[in-house]
């Protein structure tokens, strides 16, 4: 699939780390000038541009972009990747944490998308692809509030995906399993037993083991490719079975 991005310019949230960084490298791999949107950009390395933007912020978010697009002329994939997760149950979260969670699960993704939504117009090749997650499709316990702002995001993937057909853009999501990311590290370092949680998350998942994110990064390129050109409204599950097969006991 080399060079299949040649040309072409792609913009990813959350993308100094974790899925974000796997898929901001994938692409540039593939031929795409790549920047990276992200609170602290500046660990990013060439051929990697880091632009400073906060998700939350309209403000920050046009700024982001407007950057970008003074640097590389166009605008021709935009990943929502910028994401953060709660733990809890629907009691366990006060309404502060809902609103921060929301404001940036799924109001981070309508600021960002709307402020590109001009440029993606113009491009041949325009494609939108969303971070959602398993726990849209699944029930989780102690995932209340994470949960909840995921299926947002897939019902907002369809929507946006029936709005902007006719413009060209094609709108898809990914729907990860539980990744080996540095976020997952950190919950479950907050756990009184992280190796036996660890141990669980992987056996949760019907292949045994987490999910790496260069895994979700090649799902994310194949939505993103014009090589995807007739797939839209999509979610992709990249969960090692979790979502739809139901193993036997071992």
């Amino acid at each position: 699939m080399s060079g299949d991005f040649d040309g072409l310019v792609a913009a990813v949230t959350g993308g100094a780390s974790g899925i974000g960084l796997a898929t901001a490298r994938l692409l540039a791999s593939r031929g795409a000038d790549v920047a990276v949107l992200d609170l602290n950009p500046d660990t990013v390395a060439p051929p990697l541009a880091g632009f400073a933007c906060d998700v939350t912020d309209d403000d920050s978010v046009r700024a982001a972009v407007a950057a970008v697009v003074a640097r590389y002329g166009r605008l021709d994939v935009l990943v929502n990747n910028a994401g953060i997760g709660a733990a809890g149950t629907v009691a366990d979260n006060p309404d502060e944490e809902w609103l921060r969670v929301l404001n940036l699960n799924v109001i981070g993704i309508a600021r960002v998308t709307r402020a590109a939504l001009a440029y993606l117009r113009r491009s041949p090749s325009a494609a939108v692809v969303n971070t959602c997650s398993i726990a849209a499709t699944a029930g989780l316990p102690q995932r209340a509030l994470y949960s909840a702002s995921k299926g947002a995001v897939l019902s907002l993937t369809r929507a946006m995906a029936a709005d902007h057909v006719r413009e060209g853009i094609r709108v898809n999501c990914v729907n990860p399993g539980t990744v080996d990311t540095p976020w997952v590290d950190r919950l479950l370092a907050a756990t009184p037993d992280p190796a036996a949680e660890r141990a669980a998350l992987r056996a949760r998942q019907p292949h045994g083991r987490l999910v790496s994110a260069e895994e979700v990064a090649a799902a994310i390129a194949y939505l993103a490719s014009p090589a995807a050109g007739s797939t839209t409204g999509a979610d992709l599950a990249v969960d090692g079975g979790m979502a739809g097969l139901r193993m036997r006991p071992r």
